[in-house]
């Protein structure tokens, strides 16, 4: 098995409104790791994103399958087992390059490139198309508790919403947004190389920087305390004082670290490696 496991420093003082801060030595020390418990086999074409359905022992994982950027129609949602059996990995076909999933009601949200596509996942097919106007490059999903559905377009720097059937700009001007998380005051992103947070009030705050600036995917551990994968290879932990930890490294294995998954009660991370065509499960310890 894979081990990764690095001690976690807390920081230093941090600026007026920016709570990230650069590792330093500290008595406060924190041990934590990731060890490797499967791999699924290497027939997922280029999974980008996965999405964690606990109840179900169930992992949706979006699958490329072609140029990310290109409407080519060879793209599609896989269903995986929790054990890492491929159970159906054509349950949705005919997207393009589908990348961040959420749920809610019933329905699952899965970007596509220019559209939000919606899919009713009891009967696996299709329900809707919604076309972003503007869109370039639409990226990662994630669903509020009221409901509201938030995804991001990485090339037009924009955080969008989904509610009551209509489309909305949420917040703009950001540099190379990808990953999205709604958290309970708030809504975080990834934004080359920083965790950054906006409040209820639409205030923005930096949590942590020195990321490697290909952060991609987030998960909350606890509240504060977050997991965030970098696609080029690289997963870190986040402390609540800002503090960031690499935890995985797999660049020298060409192995990607995309839009991770993550089971809070099982603590167990779930990394789609691009073009490894594969998953690849990690006990959090």
């Amino acid at each position: 098995m894979l081990i990764a496991s690095l001690a976690l420093f807390a920081a230093c003082s941090s600026k007026d409104g920016d709570s990230a801060n650069e590792n330093t030595d500290s008595t406060d020390v924190a041990e934590v790791s990731m060890e490797q418990l499967w791999s699924t086999d290497t027939t997922l074409q280029t999974p980008e994103s996965v999405l964690v359905d606990a109840p179900n022992n169930l992992l949706y994982v979006s699958l490329i399958d072609g140029q990310g950027g290109e409407k080519d129609g060879k793209g599609g949602i896989a269903k995986v087992g929790t054990d890492g059996k491929i159970m159906n990995a054509t349950w949705i076909t005919g997207l393009s390059a589908p990348k961040g999933m959420g749920i809610s009601n019933g329905k699952l949200y899965v970007t596509d490139l220019t559209e939000l596509v919606i899919v009713d996942v009891a009967s696996g097919k299709i329900d809707q198309k919604i076309t972003v106007d503007g869109a370039a490059g639409l990226n990662d999903v994630t669903v509020a508790a009221d409901g509201v559905i938030y995804f991001s377009d990485k090339n037009t720097g924009k955080i969008h919403t989904y509610k009551d059937g209509q489309v909305a700009t949420y917040h703009e001007g950001i540099d190379n947004p990808n990953g999205v998380l709604a958290v309970s005051d708030g809504l975080l992103y990834t934004e080359s190389g920083k965790l950054m947070k906006i409040d209820t009030q639409k205030n923005v705050t930096k949590l942590a920087e020195g990321m490697h600036n290909s952060t991609d995917g987030i998960a909350e551990v606890s509240p504060g305390e977050y997991i965030v994968s970098c696609w080029a290879g690289e997963v870190y932990h986040v402390k609540p004082d800002g503090t960031t930890t690499k935890l995985l490294d797999t660049k020298d294995a060409k192995s990607n670290t995309a839009d991770i998954g993550y089971d809070a009660d099982k603590k167990i991370v779930y990394v789609p490696t691009f073009f490894k065509n594969s998953v690849v499960a990690y006990q959090v310890k």
